[in-house]
């Protein structure tokens, strides 16, 4: 499919003109649960099939002024949700950035219990860079994160004064990040803060080491979310290379691939797949399209200005993209006789329905091959 009479981009671009904002990074706040914070989903949802789980997903959701985008998002959602039957999505997971600017307790009515008031099923997410920012003309500014850890990393399931009349109660993910325990896949969540092109720090990043061992150890299909993405062609943020250090540190010290690594931050629809040079193959996937109403489009080719002649883009492939519509993921597990398959559909919303537009599989072959990066990276 690409390239294309709309853009005949084939790789990811760093964008020359954007600030490394590092000194923006923000203290963690202190986890809710015990290390090493997993949370099991059939405590929020224990009639879970064991065989069967469909889920949606995107990121970038919140927005101050022009709602139209969001709740054609959120409709379509829980379209779906009421269409019932074995597909039937069971939750949803938020890539990050919920509310906007920054993460004040008081957006939270507005842009996240009120939107989401008729969504039907549970709600899990990893922070966004604003959900994380402090205003910094606040007089009294909480710390950062506050909001969101009362929302989604509650100790308890409560109501909070902040939900209003909406009747959803707070989560309990143990920690700002954390890992998704269901029964075919575990789904890890990574924290990476607010600057612009993302900072994870050595504590989160053993952490993350170990999480992929583990799902190894267990036998589960491994799916990887962060809000920063680690590869974009967008002409807002473009790639990060501290995210793409990351995955594949990680990669290298634990001997794991992830199956799949989703992101939100760049607000459009991006496929990349990244070919390792022992074979393997990693879908990266970009969901920041969710409802917040500017849009990020894709930089076109030869543009100075956005280049991708960096060996650190090599071997990394799009495969399709939407950088004019608004849209979400929905994500089906199912067992198989030899493993787990992970189907991903992406939806776009802005003709106030679910139309779909992309389309893909992953085959995860257990029982779980440990095989290190190895060539050139």
């Amino acid at each position: 499919m690409i390239p294309d009479e709309r853009n005949p981009r084939t790789r990811p671009v760093f964008k020359l003109a954007a600030i490394d904002d590092q000194e923006k990074f923000k203290p963690l706040p202190a986890p809710t649960g015990t290390y090493p914070y997993r949370l099991n989903i059939n405590k929020l949802i224990p009639e879970i099939n064991d065989d069967h789980l469909s889920f949606q997903m995107a990121g970038d959701t919140g927005e101050l002024h022009f709602i139209e985008n969001q709740q054609q998002v959120i409709g379509a959602l829980v379209q779906q949700c009421k269409a019932g039957g074995l597909q039937a999505p069971q939750f949803f997971f938020h890539l990050g950035d919920v509310v906007y600017n920054y993460g004040q307790a008081s957006e939270y009515y507005r842009q996240f219990f009120n939107a989401w008031r008729k969504y039907p099923c549970p709600i899990f997410a990893i922070s966004g860079n604003h959900d994380a920012d402090i205003d910094p003309l606040e007089k009294d500014p909480p710390h950062s994160l506050d909001a969101f850890m009362s929302v989604f990393c509650n100790r308890v399931q409560i109501d909070l004064e902040i939900a209003g009349d909406t009747g959803r109660k707070t989560n309990i993910q143990p920690n700002v990040y954390w890992v998704l325990e269901t029964t075919m896949a575990d789904i890890i969540g990574l924290y990476s803060n607010v600057p612009r092109f993302g900072n994870v720090q050595d504590d989160q990043r053993q952490w993350f080491i170990e999480a992929l061992k583990t799902a190894a150890a267990n036998q589960k299909a491994v799916i990887v979310c962060l809000h920063h993405s680690a590869y974009s062609a967008d002409t807002n943020h473009g790639s990060s290379v501290h995210m793409q250090m990351l995955i594949d540190g990680a990669i290298r010290e634990s001997g794991v691939y992830p199956d799949v690594v989703f992101s939100g931050h760049v607000h459009n629809y991006q496929r990349f797949h990244k070919y390792y040079p022992n074979g393997r193959m990693i879908p990266f996937i970009v969901a920041g399209g969710g409802g917040y109403a500017g849009l990020h489009t894709l930089a076109r080719r030869d543009d100075p200005e956005y280049p991708d002649t960096s060996s650190l883009l090599d071997d990394v492939v799009l495969q399709n993209y939407c950088d004019d519509q608004h849209g979400f993921l929905k994500i089906a597990l199912s067992r198989t006789v030899d493993g787990v398959l992970i189907e991903g559909s992406y939806f776009t919303t802005d003709t106030g329905v679910a139309v779909l537009y992309d389309s893909f599989s992953i085959k995860k072959h257990l029982p779980y091959d440990i095989v290190p990066i190895a060539g050139r990276q």
